[in-house]
């Protein structure tokens, strides 16, 4: 039986903006398309359930550095509730727990005056089966086992939470939110609040901040450039890194000046233009990403998180 070649994995550096499948975790997704680009290192930002699709940023190579950014982004979606079904999962994942008559009397203005409440910034509860940590293990680990779980509750900010339609049970909801949002947690606070439960049946990912307007690939799509055009082809779909580093404030150093953040020395900024203190991209002369550094209120610029090529020593 002839055995499949082994990946031989190689350095990349590169950003990819994966349309997640249904039916798949997002490990699994990110595993797949590692192999297709044969990049050494991956990550992604932000799980996405194994029923959700849409988009998964990819982080190739030193692009990793900045996956914490991008995990904490604001992202939207568009997801599918239906009405009068509460599951363990709080999706259609999950096992039935109750079922519950919808109102009859249930409007568009009863509806609105139940999503209200779940807008700005709330207090949610976790389902139990997510990827949220407790006593470093997963929740959903501990929910497999069968073991009593207290989901916690965190401070979330939703900034919009919008009916789109409703088709008898189903309601067709868009949502922007900040980071660490359960779409599935607002969908079961809605379902209680209308007295009927609620669980997710789909949901979508749209975007991710910085990529709120994404050109984004399936594994089938890039399984199909990379046989059909080859590697080059399959690259050209990658977007630097500096593309996920546009919402900072861009620094340009000259070569000295670069050379010396590379050492991970201070740089002194001019005063002019005038410069706010935080996060900054810093740029080489030739325009080159560095990495991020940080800028206080003296004009002073120091390292934060340079990629490898800062490095003086490095190629």
């Amino acid at each position: 039986m002839n055995k499949k070649p082994r990946t031989v994995f190689r350095p990349l550096h590169g950003l990819l903006l994966l349309d997640k499948p249904a039916g798949m975790s997002s490990n699994q997704a990110l595993q797949q398309v590692r192999h297709l680009f044969r990049a050494e290192k991956a990550g992604h930002t932000g799980s996405l359930d194994p029923l959700a699709t849409g988009l998964l940023p990819v982080c190739f190579g030193e692009a990793t550095k900045i996956a914490g950014l991008l995990l904490g982004s604001s992202k939207a979606y568009e997801t599918t509730a239906v009405l009068g079904l509460t599951t363990d999962s709080d999706d259609a994942d999950g096992a039935p727990l109750l079922e519950r008559p919808v109102p009859a009397d249930l409007d568009a203005g009863r509806v609105e005056a139940a999503l209200a409440p779940l807008r700005g910034p709330i207090r949610q509860r976790a389902p139990i089966y997510s990827a949220l940590k407790q006593g470093g293990e997963p929740l959903y680990a501990k929910a497999r086992r069968g073991e009593a779980i207290e989901a916690p509750e965190r401070d979330v900010m939703v900034h919009a939470l919008e009916l789109i339609e409703r088709d008898g049970p189903r309601l067709r909801l868009s949502v922007e939110c900040g980071s660490g949002t359960y779409v599935r947690s607002l969908v079961r606070d809605l379902g209680e609040a209308l007295g009927c439960g609620a669980h997710v049946t789909q949901l979508r990912r749209l975007w991710v901040d910085p990529f709120t307007s994404p050109r984004m690939y399936t594994v089938d799509q890039l399984r199909a450039i990379a046989e059909g055009e080859g590697e080059a082809a399959l690259e050209a779909c990658l977007l630097p890194i500096e593309a996920g580093l546009t919402g900072f404030a861009r620094i340009d150093l000259d070569a000295g000046d670069a050379l010396r953040i590379g050492y991970g020395q201070t740089v002194r900024l001019p005063a002019e233009p005038a410069r706010v203190p935080g996060t900054v991209a810093v740029h080489d002369a030739d325009g080159r990403v560095l990495g991020l550094g940080q800028v206080d209120g003296q004009g002073l610029l120091r390292a934060q998180r340079l990629f490898s090529w800062a490095s003086p020593s490095s190629p």
